[in-house]
């Protein structure tokens, strides 16, 4: 499109909704939200921009094509279920390393369900951003 306004627009837009789909990554675990829901809004970000801008655009300012940022995520999901089978715990079991941990107060939780969200999110919006990409190429 050749439209300035929205052009202008997307370039916010993208950081806005970026920064909301990371605070919906952080929130889901105990709240309506996680990595699916998050990797969805970052993927619209981008898709606002494509549209905006052109395809190629929004591969640059992606930096990582998306198709190694679902594979990327699809290793951190998968190595954040094998991580309780070092404990002799069962694959995808949840487990918590407490930081600062103190007798007084508990710390700041680190969980692999955490990290498993983290694996979600990039597998999310690495593939809706390679699907989106090859139908706008193809247009």
């Amino acid at each position: 499109m050749n439209s300035v306004i929205l052009r202008a627009a997307a370039r916010l837009l993208v950081g806005l909704l970026l920064v909301f789909s990371v605070f919906m990554l952080l929130r889901g675990h105990n709240e309506p939200g996680g990595g699916f829901i998050g990797g969805l809004l970052g993927a619209v970000g981008f898709i606002v921009y494509a549209i905006a801008c052109s395809t190629d655009e929004a591969r640059e300012a992606l930096r990582v094509p998306p198709e190694k940022i679902a594979l990327f995520g699809l290793g951190v999901a998968l190595l954040s279920g094998l991580a309780s089978m070092l404990f002799s715990d069962d694959p995808f079991t949840g487990q918590w390393l407490f930081l600062g941990a103190t007798e007084d107060d508990k710390g700041l939780p680190l969980s692999t369900v955490l990290v498993f969200d983290i694996g979600v999110y990039l597998v999310v919006m690495g593939a809706i951003l390679t699907l989106v990409f090859a139908l706008e190429e193809e247009i």
